[in-house]
């Protein structure tokens, strides 16, 4: 028998009158927090004491309260700490939906975890951690923490908006420091439907807002720091990890990051000096002279992590990196440094954002400490060549997706610089296909095909040649995955890194790759360069799109058909030319028994308003169907 209304309402009354916070009911929560939602953060107020350079309090005080299983990516149960931050308070009580206590947990709760990358051979960075498994939802934890530091080098950012899928019914963020410290802020994406309180004095500042509801994400959209708000905060007077520091702009910054990280790192043995003089000899060309030390470093080192004290900030020193053979990001890309000064090369120690989709620039208007990974940069002429120094495959000046179309920061003994890194444009990543293959009677392909890439397009291919047999024909299954039954019979690679150029030849057949239906075969003649990505489709889109980097695929396959059979029905070509791009596809017979298929597709690099969406969106749906489009050919 199923309960009455009645009693459904007794049961939540009698669970809502003992012992229960009311407030952490999900009965409290407006149902508009809950609509396209996965967790709903109740509360979550922060505040910050900054009573000295040297010294700053966090207090967290969080509540979430988690609808469903896939809400528990939102739970954040942990806290960093090491020698330089303290943990003097954390505790975590988990709630039923109705509010009642399920269980308080206090720090013997919590285990104590290394927090290493993997690479790190030296770590201190630790986390507390509450394995916490729910045993029902809707759930709420409610995390409070206080969190001692001397590094005031770091304040974490406002974002009123946990995540996507996530609404927010309360956020408060406070600030109080000494004005002597020059703290600054900047505030990103504030224009729009987003309302916000903001509270400032000379030595405080409160941000807070209510009821955001939850947003889901749209495909293409921009990186989530580039549309939601934040405030970013920074002291222009700061300390990190013992180390103070003082500066109101990028150059003064860069210079102190060069007299206190670097200025006393350079020494180098002077028999290493000798033996990279005598692998020089006479060579007086700077691009050469550095492509011999690059050389030389790849074969001699190899990189592990250093994340200890300020050891995750000042590189190794050289002559430890010289001894050891070994380093991070910071040591081998310092060592680089200091080698090609040695031989009269200079070179800029450079600070990027490497391979993190939320966070690409450093702020060129906004000096603190940023970025998470070192690369060294090479003046040539009126031109900077890029190396990364971690690498022991990457060819000589050659930059990945990793670190490529972003700020970054040169560290000069004079001072800082913000610089763009290389764009790679549409015509830069280039790949460029030439086949032929045959049909049989039966609807067997038997084919050969030559890809030459270049670009970015160069690093997605050049690993094959590291991967093994196997791993290369899963590779290229994936890679044409409109051809069942492929496979492949040979596979010859060549990487010539001086041109930065990756080829690849290949041979292969696929049984039933045509479809029979008595004296007739269909199949789509694009056999090798397919492009089936079509993007969502949206009622209504909220936010802009992007294609972060644009590429050029040029294929030309000669396709012969079985002796014996005609033509009778082929696909029209097609060509558009948008502000997305450009796309030309044409079927050519230039024999009874031979059609030559001819295809250019290029992607631009942009980001576009909303109201663009759906013409872009066309614009895929009929590259997509074009490049499938099949003939039809019977037996005579």
């Amino acid at each position: 028998m199923k309960p009455s209304i009645l009693s459904i309402l007794f049961l939540l009354i009698s669970q809502l009158s003992f012992g229960q916070k009311l407030d952490y009911s999900i009965l409290s929560i407006p149902d508009s927090l809950k609509q396209n939602a996965n967790a709903v953060v109740r509360l979550n107020k922060v505040t910050i004491d900054i009573s000295s350079q040297k010294s700053m309090t966090i207090k967290s005080f969080k509540v979430v309260t988690v609808l469903n299983e896939l809400g528990l990516r939102n739970l954040d149960l942990s806290e960093n700490h090491d020698r330089n931050r303290r943990i003097s308070q954390i505790e975590a009580t988990a709630y039923d939906a109705f509010g009642k206590e399920i269980k308080r947990y206090k720090r013997k709760d919590f285990r104590d975890v290394s927090v290493a990358d993997g690479f790190s051979i030296f770590s201190d960075n630790r986390a507390l951690y509450l394995d916490y498994t729910p045993t029902s939802y809707p759930f709420t934890i409610v995390m409070e923490t206080e969190i001692q530091t001397s590094n005031t080098a770091f304040i974490s950012p406002w974002l009123p908006i946990d995540n996507y899928l996530v609404s927010t019914e309360k956020t408060v963020y406070a600030i109080q420091f000494k004005p002597e410290l020059n703290l600054k802020k900047k505030e990103a994406n504030f224009s729009g439907k987003y309302k916000f309180e903001k509270e400032e004095t000379t030595s405080s500042i409160n941000y807070s807002a209510q009821n955001l509801v939850a947003v889901k994400r749209e495909e293409l959209s921009p990186s989530f720091v580039d549309i939601f708000p934040i405030v970013y905060f920074a002291l222009e007077r700061f300390s990190l990890e013992n180390v103070e520091g003082e500066a109101s702009d990028w150059s003064e910054f860069g210079k102190w990051m060069y007299d206190s990280l670097l200025s006393d790192t350079e020494e180098i043995p002077e028999q290493t000096i000798s033996k990279v003089k005598g692998l020089i000899g006479n060579e007086k060309n700077p691009i050469e002279i550095a492509k011999i030390v690059y050389k030389y470093v790849q074969e001699k080192t190899r990189y592990v992590s250093v994340q200890v004290g300020i050891g995750g900030w000042k590189p190794m020193l050289a002559k430890d990196v010289d001894k050891l053979g070994y380093g991070d990001c910071k040591a081998l890309t310092n060592y680089t440094r200091c080698l090609l000064k040695c031989v009269g090369v200079p070179s800029y120690y450079t600070v990027v954002y490497s391979d993190d989709d939320e966070t690409r620039d450093l702020q060129s208007d906004f000096a603190s400490v940023q970025g998470n990974h070192i690369i060294l940069s090479l003046p040539v002429d009126d031109t900077l060549v890029w190396l990364e120094c971690t690498s022991q495959i990457h060819p000589f000046g050659f930059q990945g997706d990793g670190t490529d179309d972003r700020n970054v920061l040169l560290v000069k003994p004079e001072g800082g610089e913000i610089i763009k890194t290389k764009i790679f444009t549409e015509k830069d990543n280039l790949q460029i296909a030439k086949g032929t293959y045959q049909i049989s009677e039966n609807g067997d392909l038997t084919g050969k095909l030559k890809i030459v890439s270049n670009g970015l397009l160069y690093e997605n291919e050049f690993v094959k040649e590291r991967m093994s047999k196997e791993d290369q024909i899963d590779r290229y299954k994936e890679e044409f995955s409109n051809i069942n039954n492929l496979k492949v019979k040979k596979i010859s690679l060549n990487n010539n890194p001086k041109t930065i150029e990756f080829t690849e030849d290949l041979e292969f057949d696929a049984e039933g790759y045509a479809q029979k239906s008595g004296e007739k075969l269909l199949f789509a003649l694009n056999a090798f360069d397919q492009n089936s990505f079509v993007p969502k489709k949206y009622r209504t889109r909220e936010f802009p799109f992007e294609m972060d980097r644009g590429y050029t695929n040029e294929s030309e396959t000669e396709i012969i058909i079985p002796a014996g059979f005609t033509i009778e029905a082929k696909p029209n070509g097609l060509e558009q030319d948008t502000e997305f791009g450009y796309y030309k596809i044409e079927f050519n017979l230039t024999s009874p028994t031979t059609i030559l298929c001819k295809r250019k597709l290029v992607i631009k690099k942009g980001f576009y308003d909303k109201s663009k969406y759906e013409n872009y969106r066309k614009f895929r749906e009929a590259i997509a169907k074009t490049d499938n489009s099949k003939i039809v050919i019977t037996k005579a």
